[in-house]
């Protein structure tokens, strides 16, 4: 496509306010991985590079040639070698990354690129980018950082870089001059009347697939449970799909009101259905996995998407996330039709167990609404992925064991869910940032550091913040789910029964608990010894972790990562 000075044709027709454009000049995209593989356990390839496919949607309208490497697909060296070729010749390079090992990732990519193409003009986005932009400024390897909402920043970026212009001008971005980090005009977020689909084309779509279809899927980190109709650990393929921007919620806990100044911007439900049931039509997955970071804010829209699921005869099973107080205020008939329609997982973040908590974190939760809700959900065959979080800033303790007990409730009242507890992790660019730093958090200080961060359910990254008394209380709260799930040992017998009967009581956590705990691990041990089997696969013992599935009542289930035995 050749495009001349003053004439740049777009899906909403022909622009004149950009500048001539040569045809196929090549932008380098990298999408750093978020697992650390060299750990031993392959991620989930249902993680398409989503945030990459979204910013290249204008520039390959306007002329551009794109070009997406997803580091997921390969070794980090495989990767880098790939991105620095491409890179050769290109007219810039983009990557991205939120908390934990993207950051890392996609610096050492970054590294590599620099040292290859000094001069290549070099650009990065994102949730962690976007909140401690100093950062990754401060490395010397970025031109810019784009704050928030990219896709119309990133168009801006790429006609600035094209024209050889100073990006200065342009809204939405935190540059460095002269020692010191300046954010230029922010940008409003604006909705998908601006945004284009995405490019979709851009993708091989079959490595994703072939990976997802392997027999022992089921035990890739971040995988979601199979669905139900589908058989326990039955391998599946599925794909990620952004339908919103942003969140209207104000949780002090989350960066999302810092980045998109809490404003939500939802696709419209046909324009969704049309796009999803083209990819049906090209791919034939079989789950849709929504990363929008509040799915179901307007009842209106849910309900027209699902109900035009049923209308179209789409054929595929969906997760989303949906807030407590979204699904207690839909209409009942409207929870109907999202079930019939297909959704088999709810991501719900249930986050306290007391109204103070609540107050404080700013979500208009009360009383036993998580519990309530989930139930909601449990009774129409939709499985709850509910998460809450202790040790925040302030929080005393007997909070913390309240939040506890509530998630143990939602775990007797709701077989299908699995609910859990994390750890609270302080994240930059939010008010319990703020309140951490002052009651003593020390955070880390290089960006390596803040790309070492783990996953909330595997470390704590405040040490001492839980006491030691609730630490034990969750230890032993994990054991026995994990028992009652018939994860430890791939049946349920005497002591999965004995568990299920601690939780519904609320003892799981006495010393009794303990000593019982103990003795299910010796047992275990010399049963172990003297029958040796073969290594069992992951399951969804943690929602966090999102890997594989099991339910209370299909009790064929096998371990993943043994907490029990451990306990």
């Amino acid at each position: 496509m050749v495009l001349r000075c003053g004439q740049v044709r777009t899906a909403f027709g022909l622009s004149t306010d950009l500048p001539m454009i040569q045809a196929q000049k090549r932008i380098v995209l990298y999408q750093p991985q978020q697992v650390n593989e060299s750990l031993g356990l392959p991620s989930s390839k249902d993680m398409l590079p989503l945030e990459m496919l979204a910013i290249a949607a204008w520039p390959l309208e306007d002329g551009y040639e794109v070009q997406i490497i997803d580091g997921s697909l390969y070794s980090p060296e495989e990767a880098q070698r790939r991105v620095v070729e491409a890179c050769a010749g290109a007219l810039l390079y983009g990557t991205t990354g939120i908390l934990g090992y993207m950051i890392n990732d996609g610096l050492a990519c970054t590294r590599a690129v620099k040292a290859a193409h000094p001069h290549l003009p070099s650009f990065i986005g994102g949730w962690f980018a976007s909140v401690r932009p100093e950062l990754q400024l401060g490395t010397g390897l970025y031109d810019a950082v784009v704050l928030g909402q990219g896709e119309l920043t990133f168009r801006d970026v790429v006609r600035a870089v094209d024209c050889g212009e100073a990006l200065d001008g342009i809204p939405g971005l935190a540059l460095w001059r002269e020692g010191e980090m300046i954010r230029t005009e922010r940008r409003p977020v604006v909705g998908w009347d601006k945004l284009l689909n995405m490019p979709w084309h851009l993708i091989d779509i079959a490595p994703y697939r072939d990976h997802q279809m392997r027999a022992t899927s089921c035990g890739d980190v971040l995988r979601m449970p199979a669905p139900f109709s589908m058989g326990e650990r039955k391998p599946y393929f599925g794909i990620t799909y952004f339908s919103s921007f942003g969140c209207p919620e104000p949780c002090t806990f989350c960066c999302s009101p810092e980045v998109t100044s809490r404003r939500w911007k939802a696709m419209p439900a046909d324009r969704m259905l049309d796009d999803l049931e083209d990819l049906k039509q090209r791919w034939g997955f079989d789950v849709v996995r929504f990363h929008d970071a509040n799915w179901g804010v307007m009842e209106k829209r849910s309900r027209a998407f699902a109900a035009g699921m049923l209308e179209r005869g789409l054929d595929f099973s969906w997760n989303a996330f949906m807030e407590t107080h979204s699904i207690l205020r839909y209409d009942p008939s409207t929870l109907d039709l999202i079930a019939e329609s297909g959704m088999y997982v709810a991501e719900i973040g249930a986050e306290a167990g007391t109204d103070e908590m609540m107050r404080k974190i700013g979500k208009p939760i009360n009383g036993d609404d998580n519990i309530t809700a989930a139930i909601e959900m449990d009774r129409r065959g939709i499985q709850g992925s509910i998460t809450y979080i202790i040790g925040y800033p302030g929080e005393e303790p007997a909070s913390m064991m309240a939040t506890l007990d509530q998630c143990r409730r939602l775990h007797v009242a709701c077989p299908l869910a699995r609910p859990t507890v994390w750890p609270y992790r302080p994240i930059p660019g939010t008010v319990m940032w703020d309140e951490a730093l002052e009651l003593g958090y020390q955070p880390p200080r290089k960006l390596e550091e803040f790309g070492s961060i783990g996953e909330y359910h595997m470390e704590e990254t405040w040490p001492g913040k839980i006491p030691p008394h609730v630490a034990t209380a969750r230890k032993m709260y994990q054991h026995y789910v994990t028992l009652d799930y018939g994860l430890a040992r791939g049946m349920i017998g005497f002591w999965e029964k004995r568990a299920g009967k601690r939780l519904e009581r609320g003892d799981y956590h006495s010393n009794g608990a303990r000593v019982e705990a103990k003795a299910f691990d010796l047992c275990n041990r010399l049963a172990r010894k003297l029958r040796p089997r073969a290594e069992l696969s992951r399951s969804w013992v943690d929602p966090g972790h999102k890997t594989g599935s099991s339910s209370r009542n299909d009790r064929d289930s096998t371990d993943a990562t043994e907490p029990a035995s451990r306990a």
